[in-house]
């Protein structure tokens, strides 16, 4: 799977008695969908996956998937303690045609984690995960950082496709570049202009058992018109490598000219057009508008994003027209300072 250019980490609407408001959440990933972002992640650390229990896990991985166009990356956050009930969430989002799924280490027992023990829940995890794994390295939420070896090692296992690391560091980010580079070339479908080709992209587009005609209904004169079968979409292969992505919002530009393959942004949840920006003027090569792309964004990223966190993300959403409403408890919402100190960061940034 080609997990490549910008991709929002998106939030988990709530009502105001924290019940999930899927009415809401189909909204927001319909509205993505017309934006010009690779694609979304979700229940990751933006979508507050921790507070959610495994049924709610399951509805909006569900609900997610039905609103999103077929186009766009889907990736789902399945990370849990233990390998079978990462499994079982990594089943469920295959059933919901995700595309990959992200999968942070274990922290309960962060004193007991060695490198021995992150090497055997990866491969295990991705030994039965039925979609490919992206490893999610995020040392602010879980007190365990993957080393780069250990990266390294696990980028040679066939089902384990890339890693997102939130370190804020890009000197990690070009070591990991480095270290995997040796990693199996996987050869991936795309499209005809080297985007990534999607499940939902080649799913049916009708039932033939629903749109079947017998011999006696013909006889009888009672058939009805269907339409015919859309047309497949033309596709190309394209090899790649281990794809490494930025999770922070603040080194998108470092990041890409390291050698990244695009970044996961809780940023791109409430102005993904912004993060967009970056890296298009990247892709043409225009390093100083990148340059200044990335440092129009900066100020805001820090302040909503490193400081104010989710209830930030979630307030910046509603400011720029996606919804973001509370988050849910013991997270708080924002004062009426920090309120204001997010209008005023975001009025001049396109969502």
């Amino acid at each position: 799977m080609l997990i490549e250019g910008i991709f929002a980490a998106v939030t988990t609407p709530f009502y105001p008695d924290e019940r999930v408001y899927f009415r809401k959440l189909e909204a927001n990933m319909a509205r993505y969908s017309r934006t010009l972002l690779s694609g979304m992640v979700v229940l990751g650390t933006t979508g507050e996956a921790p507070m959610l229990n495994d049924a709610e896990s399951s509805d909006v991985l569900r609900v997610a998937a039905e609103a999103s166009a077929p186009e766009k990356v889907l990736i789902a956050g399945v990370g849990r303690e233990s390998i079978k009930a990462t499994v079982e969430l990594a089943e469920a989002a295959a059933r919901y045609q995700f595309d990959a799924v992200l999968v942070r280490p274990p922290s309960y027992y962060s004193g007991q984690i060695s490198p021995q023990s992150v090497l055997h829940y990866f491969r295990s995890v991705a030994d039965r995960s039925p979609l490919p794994v992206l490893l999610y390295n995020v040392p602010k939420c879980v007190p365990y950082q993957i080393p780069v070896e250990v990266v390294a090692e696990l980028s040679a296992h066939p089902n384990i496709i890339g890693i997102k690391d939130s370190s804020g560091s890009i000197d990690r980010i070009s070591s990991q570049v480095a270290a995997t580079a040796s990693a199996p070339r996987r050869t991936v479908t795309v499209t005809p202009i080297f985007e990534a080709v999607t499940a939902r992209m080649l799913a049916p587009k009708f039932d033939s058992a629903a749109n079947f005609v017998s011999a006696g209904d013909l006889a009888g004169g009672i058939a009805m018109a269907t339409a015919p079968p859309a047309a497949a979409i033309k596709t190309r292969t394209r090899e790649v490598g281990f794809q490494v992505l930025c999770g922070s919002g603040l080194g998108v530009f470092e990041s890409l000219q390291a050698g990244a393959s695009g970044a996961i942004l809780a940023f791109a949840a409430c102005a993904p057009q912004a993060c967009q920006e970056i890296h298009f003027a990247w892709k043409d090569h225009d390093l100083k508008l990148a340059e200044e792309k990335q440092k129009h964004i900066a100020q805001a990223n820090r302040r909503i994003v490193s400081a104010l966190g989710v209830s930030g993300i979630k307030y910046a959403c509603d400011f720029n027209g996606y919804y973001g409403g509370r988050p849910r408890a013991p997270l708080l919402s924002l004062t009426a300072d920090e309120k204001t100190d997010i209008e005023k960061l975001l009025v001049e940034i396109r969502n």
